[in-house]
């Protein structure tokens, strides 16, 4: 029984990164790579409303060509149109995409 749990449990954590959720987007206008987990450290500001951190604005900032990439993937779409995220540009100085 442990050896089939064990087994299970291997097999999980091998194949668990090919189901995430993507998080890469490649920004054909520019050519950058786009990647979300860089906007890390925005998501409590997002989710809960707060204020945003000095680390969150530059990183936004360094992802801005990438938020209508973003807004058109069904995993971020409700982050970037949510109310918290128009404050949270809005308050790193940051322009609302208009893709």
């Amino acid at each position: 029984m442990k050896i089939l749990a064990l087994t299970v449990l291997m097999v999980f954590v091998i194949l668990s990164p090919s189901f995430a959720a993507p998080t890469e987007v490649v920004d054909t206008a520019v050519g950058a790579a786009c990647d979300a987990k860089q906007l890390q450290p925005c998501l409590a500001a997002i989710t809960g409303g707060g204020q945003p951190s000095g680390d969150c604005c530059a990183k936004l900032k360094e992802q801005q060509t990438c938020l209508c990439g973003f807004a058109k993937n069904p995993a971020f779409a409700q982050y970037i149109s949510s109310p918290n995220s128009r404050k949270l540009l809005s308050a790193c100085g940051v322009p609302y995409p208009s893709c």
